[in-house]
């Protein structure tokens, strides 16, 4: 969870983003000729689903999936569809900003359920939040509602549900981001009411991201799942919400893929483990006599601002082919030892998410009264790190930074 310091951070980005589409990131001289000599890569679905709109079914690599996007939901549609609905955000860290102020931007009737005067109330109020209007403390924002979003930190809503779960009375519907709280119910308490519809939208990204799309006019990938389906219409409940939210593609899934996916991947490649390589790559490049700056534009620089933005727009093969052929050769070879490699450890991380043991470390470390004064105290250190204090000199001298 991000500290409040970082959270104040997001708030403020997403305040100055522009409603233009953020310019492409320059490529470095070695890609950018053979990348615009190259073909543009086939795409990876049919004509007729480009052409098309609305729910599709998908051949994702040989398995076929249902994908819902944002063309279905026009705003008049939803706000015919939530027009007798209250939408209490309860929280409102990284996620309850980014979709409570996409939530209002839509016309929905949201409101802000936080602990009264708290720093969380204060963060709401200034972003426009109106205190007896829109902002109540939890309990009330609860009792005022039809739709329930709880977006509180896994740890907060293991806290509060024993005072959360009275107030959640037939009629109902239950909304989460991630999975975590009612598949590892044995260990956080979270027992859902037998009578209402539970729902979750996860979105693919940190909160200030579902609002810097949603504001560039295009959305989220979000992953969408029922848990528990009372009145019939859950399913359709979870996938309007999912675009009101900020989401532009909605892919299935369920409550406990998606907190095992969600769990693995920050602690892989997404995050713990992308950090971890960086760290051994600069290290040995430091210690066999390579300068700070040399070893991290070789580490972080050349893979955040060329190489990984070839990846997420085409796709490996197109940044293998966009580089030389003496670093295709070593990439290749070398990706079979790093997979032999690395597979058993990614192995132990699925076993220590799917058997509960990072469920019960992360409530245990997270519920600590001074969890945040540990956890700021560890971001500190990772800030002084060489390699990120190297970081911060290569990025000064960026084009966007100079002043």
């Amino acid at each position: 969870m991000a500290s409040r310091p970082a959270a104040q951070i997001l708030r403020q980005a997403s305040r100055q983003v522009s409603r233009q589409f953020v310019p492409a990131v320059q490529k470095r001289t070695f890609v950018s000729a053979v990348s615009a000599a190259r073909a543009a890569p086939k795409a990876a679905v049919t004509a007729s689903f480009q052409q098309s709109r609305g729910v599709k079914t998908i051949d994702f690599a040989g398995t076929k999936e249902t994908v819902y996007e944002r063309a279905d939901w026009p705003q008049e549609k939803l706000l015919e569809y939530f027009k007798n609905d209250t939408l209490a955000l309860i929280g409102y860290g990284s996620q309850g900003h980014g979709q409570g102020l996409n939530l209002r931007d839509n016309g929905l009737n949201v409101i802000v359920g936080v602990r009264k005067n708290g720093d969380s109330w204060k963060d709401a109020e200034q972003d426009g939040w109106v205190p007896g209007k829109n902002l109540f403390d939890i309990d009330e924002a609860i009792n005022k509602s039809t739709i329930v979003m709880n977006l509180l930190s896994d740890a907060a809503q293991s806290e509060t549900w024993p005072s959360i779960k009275p107030l959640l009375t037939k009629g109902k519907t239950l909304y989460f981001s991630h999975g975590f709280s009612p598949v590892f119910k044995d260990l956080t308490k979270v027992e859902v009411p037998k009578d209402i519809d539970v729902i979750l939208v996860a979105p693919k990204g940190s909160g200030r991201t579902v609002r810097t799309l949603f504001r560039e006019g295009r959305g989220i990938n979000s992953s969408v799942a029922v848990y528990q389906d009372v009145t019939g219409k859950a399913q359709e409940k979870a996938i309007a919400l999912g675009v009101a939210v900020g989401s532009g593609y909605l892919y299935e899934t369920t409550f406990e893929k998606e907190v095992y996916s969600d769990l693995y991947g920050e602690r892989g490649c997404l995050m713990g483990g992308i950090h971890g390589m960086f760290l051994a790559q600069y290290e040995v490049l430091r210690e066999r006599g390579h300068s700070p700056s040399e070893a991290f534009n070789e580490t972080v620089e050349e893979a955040t601002q060329s190489l990984y933005p070839l990846i997420g727009a085409n796709g490996m093969d197109y940044m293998y082919a966009a580089c030389s052929t003496t670093a295709r050769r070593g990439a290749i070879d070398w990706s079979k030892r790093f997979k032999e490699t690395l597979k058993p450890v990614f192995n132990d991380l699925y076993d220590s998410v799917h058997n509960g043991s990072e469920t019960k470390r992360s409530l245990e470390y997270n519920s600590q009264p001074d969890y945040r004064e540990k956890y700021n105290k560890e971001l500190a250190e990772i800030d002084d790190l060489e390699i990120w204090r190297a970081g911060k000199a290569v990025r000064s001298l960026r084009p966007e930074n100079q002043k």
